[in-house]
């Protein structure tokens, strides 16, 4: 590959919604006005918007959200993906999805642990992460952030005034401050300090172990006058109930706090305020303050609600966190040290029923029409991905009896659907896109029920697919799905209820304790598949992993299937269950379907590999003996077509004779000679071969694959 020719072979298209506030392809390209290409400046403003190169661009780019507001008949917060109409402006709350929501950094760090552990799913422990979003998780990491606001004070005040030093302090304080005032008008947020501000109050002399409030009585050791030890009750207005002490600086930063909420909160209320105050700057307090059955009953009220609230809310996220996930795994297969064919991603930002309706679908056949028909390759889409396929009918047990409670299944929404699909590959194949699609991430597509029930279920869903000459070829289905949080494991405990003792002090009760269930986490298996398919396409990231690779051509050739690739190009996702049977194995080689990842325990070079491997890398076409071909002979097919077409000028007919001659310098014998030195990416592996035959206006190209030949038919210009 000439570097002048071809910048990248991995661009890739995601048909995915994830923030309907946000322009979408369909906006942005318009009716088309009887067009058949865009401009210029077109395609540089779809891409302003549209096209992400890493994740924090994504991130940056499409600000993905879920709403939010209060509703007073049902004393409950309701959540929602999309924009609630009908509501005021001022009654809706906005919640963005950061890297720094609680929700996003617990999913992010249990991904991240399973990697480094190598744990499969049997063995993790999610509860520990998964606690991550209870009240005293949430406590801890403001325990440490008020520590660096403490820290940083007493370092302020200890300066002179126009001490420079103290005036960057000044800086930091104010971000510190900041930070902590984003919740000052955010209830919710709130409620959880609020859960451990009561518990760190009223439960006195508890243990972890015990789970009951003490009575105390601050005292002082002494002798008594035989010179016995004794512990003797202080006078009651020296007397603390915290042992916590206290200084100038403290009392002044509490007064900071005070002053910064009065004059950032919206709707000032003296409870919050006292809480703020508690909670970043804690000031000793007797016990005799306290009402302590008004503080129990907060408390359960708090944890009632909180527990509904965080219940309500990641239901609602839940769907759009896996798609983020997606986005999130599909950069991670490319090593973020190197700088070479970094794998982009143009998001389509519109549902794909939207985007095939009516006349809606020439806006895509314009762009690609646009990006894909030139011999400029800049922004030539190579891959697509197709997210969230139903293959599952909709079981109606309406009509059963509930005897017993069963399992909730929420009817599944926002997905595609396989005639969708189909319509959708009768523009992608026009252009040559190699697109991967992935079922809906359930318990039904994990690792697990791929082990136990096989293959077929998925080769006889994609039949209507498969065999469509002209489609099928640029079609991958992906399995199976990736289990983040399973489903028997996603319990979040909150804390215990609490009660008021027999002698009139707090204690938890310990058979109410408050938890719920996320339901399980999944990531769809087209991500990851389409992630490591555009790495692998850049040179620098083969070299790190072999040691013969032609800097100037892509990845395009490799056969991950073929001798030990899959165990040094695999994915960063971390092995899930021991592995497949010898039957389900079995299976899947005699079927030979689909782009499949595998669990297995693996060593390679004398290293265990903890990672998912690529077992299979098939589309849905076949060949004569009826199995499903490689992913890599359409690409690579797809790779010598586009730069023959550049080579030739549009195919003229003593160009494309160069391009096959003897001549030394023939792009063929250049890649001759590749095959020759060994290299792994070379277009031409052992086995191959390249030749034409012009047939009056037609160019018969023959590309032999290792044996199997494989055709194409041009169109030349004569001269």
């Amino acid at each position: 590959m000439a570097k002048n020719i071809f910048e990248q072979t991995n661009r890739t298209i995601l048909f995915e919604e994830f923030n309907g506030e946000k322009l979408d392809l369909l906006t942005l390209v318009g009716s088309g006005n009887n067009v058949s290409s865009l401009d210029d400046e077109k395609i540089r403003e779809i891409h302003e918007h549209l096209l992400v190169k890493s994740f924090p661009e994504f991130l940056e780019k499409f600000e993905p959200k879920i709403y939010s507001f209060f509703n007073a008949a049902s004393q409950k917060i309701a959540y929602s993906l999309e924009k609630p109409q009908g509501i005021p402006e001022n009654a809706i709350t906005e919640i963005p999805i950061t890297v720094d929501n609680t929700f996003f950094k617990m999913l992010s760090t249990l991904l991240e642990s399973k990697r480094i552990n190598g744990s499969k799913n049997v063995d993790f422990d999610f509860a520990n992460i998964l606690n991550f979003i209870s009240p005293k998780k949430v406590m801890d990491d403001i325990k440490q952030q008020r520590k660096e606001i403490a820290y940083t004070y007493d370092k302020y005040e200890a300066l002179e005034d126009e001490d420079p030093t103290k005036l960057e302090y000044g800086d930091k304080l104010n971000v510190l401050i900041d930070k902590a005032s984003k919740n000052y008008n955010n209830i919710l947020g709130m409620v959880p300090l609020a859960i451990e501000d009561i518990k760190t109050r009223i439960m006195i002399g508890s243990s972890d172990s015990n789970g009951k409030s003490e009575e105390i009585k601050i005292g002082m050791l002494t002798m008594s006058d035989k010179g016995e030890l004794k512990i003797i009750e202080k006078a009651k207005e020296e007397s603390t109930a915290l042992a916590i002490t206290t200084n100038k600086n403290s009392e002044a930063l509490a007064e900071c706090f005070e002053e910064d909420y009065d004059a950032v909160s919206e709707e000032k209320n003296e409870y919050i305020k006292n809480l703020v105050v508690r909670t970043f700057v804690p000031l000793p307090v007797t016990l005799e303050d306290i009402d302590v059955e008004q503080e129990v009953a907060n408390y359960n009220q708090y944890l009632a609600f909180y527990k509904d609230a965080q219940e309500d809310f990641i239901k609602t996220l839940k769907p759009l966190m896996e798609k983020i996930l997606g986005v999130k795994v599909f950069f991670e297969q490319y090593d973020k040290e190197l700088s070479g064919m970094k794998p982009s991603l143009l998001i389509t930002n519109i549902k794909l029923e939207m985007l095939l309706k009516g006349e809606n679908k020439q806006a895509l056949e314009l762009y690609l029409n646009t990006v894909n028909q030139k011999n400029d390759f800049e922004n030539t889409v190579w891959f697509g991905i197709v997210p969230s396929i139903n293959l599952e009918e909709q079981v109606n047990n309406k009509n059963i009896r509930q005897r017993f409670k069963g399992t909730n299944k929420a009817e599944k929404v926002n997905y595609n659907t396989l005639e969708n699909l189909g319509l959708l590959m009768s523009i992608l194949s026009k252009y040559r896109i190699l697109t991967f699609f992935s079922m809906i991430g359930s318990e039904e597509t994990t690792f697990n029920n791929l082990a136990t029930t096989g293959v077929m279920k998925y080769i006889d869903k994609t039949k209507n697919l498969q065999y469509k000459k002209g489609t099928s070829e640029y079609l991958v289905p992906a399995l199976p799905s990736f289990t983040v949080v399973p489903r028997e494991k996603s319990a979040v405990i909150l804390d215990h209820k609490m009660k008021i003792s027999e002698s009139g002090l707090p204690e938890f009760e310990k058979e109410e304790l408050i938890k719920f269930w996320i339901e399980g986490i999944y990531i769809e298996g087209a991500y990851v598949a389409a992630g490591i398919t555009a790495a692998y396409q850049c040179p620098e990231y083969l070299r790190k992993r072999f040691k013969k690779v032609d800097p100037n051509e892509p990845g395009v050739r490799i056969n991950i299937e073929d001798r030990d690739n899959a165990f040094q190009i695999v994915t960063t996702m971390s092995k899930e269950i021991t592995g497949y049977t010898t039957a389900t194995k079995d299976s899947i080689n005699r079927n030979n379907f689909g782009f499949v990842f595998s669990s297995d325990n693996v060593q390679y070079n004398g290293q265990v590999i903890n990672n998912i491997t690529v077992y299979k890398a098939r589309t849905l076409d076949t060949n004569e003996e009826g199995t499903f071909e490689p992913i890599y002979k359409t690409v690579t097919s797809t790779y010598i077509e586009r730069i023959l077409r550049y080579l030739s000028t549009d195919f003229k007919e003593d160009k494309v004779k160069d391009f096959f001659s003897t001549n030394p310098n023939s792009q063929k014998n250049k890649w001759l000679k590749s095959k020759e030195n060994g290299n792994v990416n070379a277009i031409l592996q052992p086995g191959d071969d390249l030749s034409m035959v012009i047939d009056g206006n037609s160019c018969l190209l023959h590309i032999i694959f290792n044996g199997d030949v494989k055709n194409l038919t041009l169109e030349i210009t004569k001269n």
